[in-house]
């Protein structure tokens, strides 16, 4: 398992980066964009960001890599709790 497998960036049919970096052997990347989907391919499967930073932890990330990874899990919680714009009133 790489770190590219967990990233937006990561093209895994060609094993490249999209942005030209060379695909590292650790698990750390300094341009490291992590994506939800990489972890839940199914969104009803995300239950709350502890639960991704303990998948995150399990598969070896560590410091800058395991905050983006936090940050991209309070993102999604905020974006669920957000109320999407009420449709305008076409009778008023």
């Amino acid at each position: 398992m790489i770190v590219c497998e967990f990233c937006r960036e990561y093209e895994a049919d060609g094993n490249a980066c999209r942005l030209g970096l060379k695909i590292p052997k650790a698990m750390g990347c300094r341009d490291f964009d992590p994506a939800m989907k990489q972890f839940c391919a199914n969104p009803n499967d995300f239950v709350s960001p502890e639960q991704i930073m303990q998948m995150a932890t399990y598969f070896g990330f560590k410091g800058r890599e395991l905050r983006k990874v936090g940050l991209m899990a309070a993102r999604e919680v905020e974006s669920r709790l957000e109320i999407p714009n009420a449709a305008p009133r076409l009778d008023a």
